[in-house]
């Protein structure tokens, strides 16, 4: 019993076939301007007026909606989804638990996977996003539930419009693979 159980740590099929320059030239393009337009916006236009635009977990979204665009983790539904319920489940972690803040982040991150996975929205960055909304500082903390409006929504928004413009630009990619 012990030995099955390790023999599962092995693996059972092999790593995915290395996809062509070309997909690797459209994910890098895409990720830039997305990535790019929200940064730019963050440092020139919201820092100014002390907002934010950008939180670590678009980084994460990025590689999914422009480098592994088929994934169903990657889809409309599962990055705006999976992002605003983790930021709700983050925010209302951190207003209740505060003063343990090892708590707050295990039950927002724990929370928003649950969540995600009740509404078919599973979407890894999101993680990211509700941890960010416990441990992310004053700046954060500050934004209460308007965390999930701005940055995470606005912020989100703008990078499915780019992945929507990008990614449909070659002849042989497609995104979405579905929206609802």
């Amino acid at each position: 019993m012990l030995g099955a159980y390790f023999r599962k740590m092995k693996g059972n099929t092999q790593s995915p076939p290395r996809v062509s320059l070309s997909e690797i030239a459209w994910s890098w393009l895409g990720a830039f301007l997305g990535i790019g337009f929200i940064s730019f916006a963050n440092y020139h236009i919201f820092e100014k007026i002390d907002l934010l635009m950008i939180v670590g977990s678009f980084g994460a979204s990025a590689v999914l909606i422009y480098g592994a665009i088929k994934s169903p983790l990657a889809q409309p539904r599962n990055l705006i989804g999976g992002h605003l319920f983790s930021a709700v489940a983050g925010v209302a972690s951190y207003q209740v638990f505060h003063s343990y803040i090892w708590l707050a982040a295990a039950v927002g991150v724990a929370t928003a996977i649950a969540v995600m996975h009740a509404t078919r929205t599973l979407h890894p960055p999101g993680g990211a996003t509700a941890l960010i909304a416990v441990i992310g500082g004053e700046k954060i903390h500050t934004l209460g539930f308007m965390y999930a409006v701005f940055p995470v929504g606005g912020g989100v928004l703008i990078m499915l419009i780019i992945a929507l413009l990008v990614n449909n630009i070659p002849k042989n990619r497609r995104y979405p693979e579905f929206w609802l």
